[in-house]
């Protein structure tokens, strides 16, 4: 387990195989669910800021790794899926602003990862 200065605890674990019992998220998996938190808000208070109204919105991210320890992230895939009438343009612009200047995680993992993205808009 940790515990973050926001003072809320996250439980982690691992794989069976590595004496873990498979009863929390791994730090790895964190990682990643951290991109996605930072970017995610970022766009989220972007299109707020834009007066784009949406009625959903989630982010699917896929890393693929080092085989040899210590593995990292070689290579990071973000999908944005949004519902409602957004303008394409509106939210590319939320997102790119995510990437190259908002979204702390992204600068860090993109130091030794290629980072990619793209995007969906889904109609009502």
């Amino acid at each position: 387990m940790g515990k973050g200065e926001s003072n809320h605890w996250v439980v982690m674990d691992s794989l069976a195989k590595f004496g873990g019992a498979e009863a929390g998220t791994r730090p790895m998996e964190l990682v990643l669910i951290a991109l996605g938190g930072c970017t995610g808000m970022d766009v989220a208070s972007a299109l707020e800021k834009m007066r784009v109204h949406y009625t959903d919105f989630k982010i699917t991210i896929n890393g693929e790794t080092t085989e040899k320890y210590p593995k990292r992230f070689t290579k990071i895939h973000m999908k944005y899926y949004i519902r409602g009438d957004v303008p394409e343009e509106k939210l590319k612009r939320a997102i790119e602003l995510s990437q190259t200047k908002y979204c702390s995680v992204s600068e860090i993992l993109r130091k030794s990862a290629e980072l990619t993205y793209e995007y969906e808009i889904l109609k009502e």
